[in-house]
């Protein structure tokens, strides 16, 4: 999906959200000269797979939060994990990078991506600041209804301590 596909599918499925247009940014240093209405609920976003290339994740964490992928192992399971590819973002889910999102699984036709998201955007009201597939823009939604959505897509959703 393309930005306004992802607007049109949230409007679709009649989920409430803002946007924020910006330049495009790539890491979150740049989002955060940017100026956002909700700092600090803005989501880092990576894309990882097994060493095995059958696996892969997407580990969604607060922007100022670190992954140590050695521990994230550890805690779930998993065999050794690495920075996908961007060959494999551009084939798994259509993106690029810089625009990874958790949206991005609604393009996951195999729909088995698990999505692993960081507990704390539950709290305080809520809100997660993610790209709709672009990173010219950041959209801010309820948690819940971004749960929501991926589910309903068929890709699992495990919220963890980060």
């Amino acid at each position: 999906m393309d930005k306004q596909q992802t607007y049109d599918y949230l409007a679709n499925h009649k989920i409430n959200y803002e946007t924020t247009e910006h330049e495009a940014v790539f890491n979150m240093d740049e989002l955060g000269r940017v100026g956002v209405p909700y700092p600090g609920r803005d989501a880092k976003n990576l894309f990882v797979r097994d060493d095995k290339k059958q696996n892969y994740y997407m580990v969604t964490v607060k922007g100022a939060k670190r992954v140590d992928l050695k521990q994230f192992k550890k805690d779930h399971g998993t065999r050794h994990l690495s920075f996908a590819s961007a060959d494999d973002l551009q084939d798994k889910l259509h993106l690029f990078p810089g625009a990874v999102t958790p949206l991005g699984l609604l393009s996951d036709e195999t729909k088995k991506i698990q999505l692993f998201l960081d507990e704390d955007f539950e709290k305080d009201g809520g809100i997660i600041g993610v790209h709709p597939c672009d990173n010219t823009a950041t959209i801010w939604l309820q948690t819940a209804d971004l749960i929501k959505l991926i589910e309903e897509h068929g890709n699992s959703v495990t919220v963890i301590k980060v």
